[in-house]
């Protein structure tokens, strides 16, 4: 989340607020609030933001409307969930007395919708994106000859992976996938269903075919699914987090849906005869939810057919979500040799738990845009000799 301090500063007082207004003392607040933020990756940062609260007599609408103003000023970020979901495990704290629990309950609904409003105005990729499209065909014929070259890293565990298509993709657009997981020593399998329509009615054969895998290994199944692949993953994962070990999506709309701005929505909407926000609410409602096991999310901000925020999840949520940027089309992330390599390695890095990077896995990280958002030439003697 952009500007991380200054939401925090500005929510952590609102929450602490609430707290008070609840019957807690100051210190007592204080507590409970760093108490909720303990699967937090800034959790150390955010404690001691809460440590320095000072409250006076102070208007809870007030801060939350200044809490609202300043995730606006910044525009629409899937983080912002994470501030909600905070306050709704604040409010049914059971150490709180009934004091005012209709007005606080009220409070948090609006605050709420006030967030919902903010994120459904993800703009749409400019055009400039969607005419970079065309370079996947590049992207695809150039990886028959890139491929023998991608690094392969061995997982020590033969674990099983389910592959789901984009949409109005089959099991061949995962040929890439697939075949360099297998390389890496993991037990592969094709979603079987044909073309990708993203229809509900393939998530009982999906279903079907996570439990046949299930039962064949006896643990747990890793998901990856690309764009429309990846919603299906998700909702699965929602829904038997006790059979899938994790969730990897690659270029997926993994929230926001209802709202979303593509060029492909028109297409959508005239091969299915309905509107997107008309379809199977329940469908776009499970996927706002978030699963609780490793998260993996892969994203290009030069995508051209979906949103880029609309790709990853709430990082800040917990500290078993990423969301990883690499470089490229949308059209392209199958044949993306940074896409093969961020799947395998979050594969293999949220099972096996390896603590350190090897010299080529450095090496690697230089095509990836994180890398290069670094200043200064210090990046490259950290990343080698730190």
């Amino acid at each position: 989340m952009e500007s991380n301090k200054i939401v925090y500063t500005s929510f952590t007082k609102f929450a602490v607020a609430i707290a008070v207004s609840q019957g807690a003392t100051l210190s007592q607040a204080k507590e409970i609030i760093i108490n909720s933020f303990d699967r937090h990756p800034y959790a150390k940062h955010i404690s001691k933001i809460i440590k320095k609260v000072k409250l006076e007599k102070e208007n809870l609408s007030i801060l939350s409307s200044h809490c609202i103003s300043i995730c606006e000023d910044f525009g629409p970020d899937r983080d912002y969930i994470t501030l909600v979901l905070l306050l709704e495990s604040i409010y049914k704290n059971e150490v709180f007395k009934d004091i005012e629990k209709d007005t606080i309950a009220n409070l948090i609904n609006k605050f709420k919708s006030e967030i919902n409003r903010i994120n459904a105005n993800i703009p749409p990729p400019p055009l400039f994106n969607v005419l970079l499209e065309t370079r996947s065909v590049v992207e695809w014929t150039s990886m028959f000859w890139l491929y023998p070259f991608i690094p392969k890293h061995k997982s020590k565990k033969s674990k099983p992976v389910l592959l789901m298509p984009p949409y109005l993709g089959n099991d061949t657009s995962t040929t890439f996938v697939r075949k360099y997981l297998k390389s890496s020593g993991f037990k592969t399998y094709k979603w079987e269903l044909g073309v990708n329509m993203i229809n509900s009615k393939s998530l009982p054969k999906l279903i079907e075919k996570l439990d046949e895998i299930y039962d064949k290994h006896q643990e747990k199944v890793s998901l990856v699914g690309w764009s429309g692949g990846g919603i299906f993953a998700k909702i699965i994962a929602n829904r038997y987090p006790e059979k899938v070990e994790q969730l990897i999506t690659i270029g997926s709309p993994v929230w926001g849906v209802k709202n979303m701005k593509t060029p492909i929505i028109k297409t959508l909407e005239f091969l299915r005869g309905t509107k997107i926000k008309e379809r199977n609410l329940k469908f776009i409602k499970e996927l706002e939810e978030i699963p609780d096991l490793p998260i993996t999310c892969i994203y290009t901000k030069t995508d051209g057919l979906i949103p880029w925020k609309n790709c990853m999840e709430a990082e800040t949520y917990r500290n078993d979500i990423k969301n990883v940027e690499v470089f490229g089309s949308h059209c392209g992330m199958g044949a993306n040799a940074t896409v093969l390599l961020t799947v395998a390695n979050a594969l293999n890095s949220n099972i096996e738990k390896v603590a350190k990077k090897t010299i080529i896995e450095k090496f690697e990280t230089l095509f990836f845009p994180e890398f290069w958002e670094q200043k200064g030439v210090s990046k490259f003697t950290n990343l080698f000799f730190n």
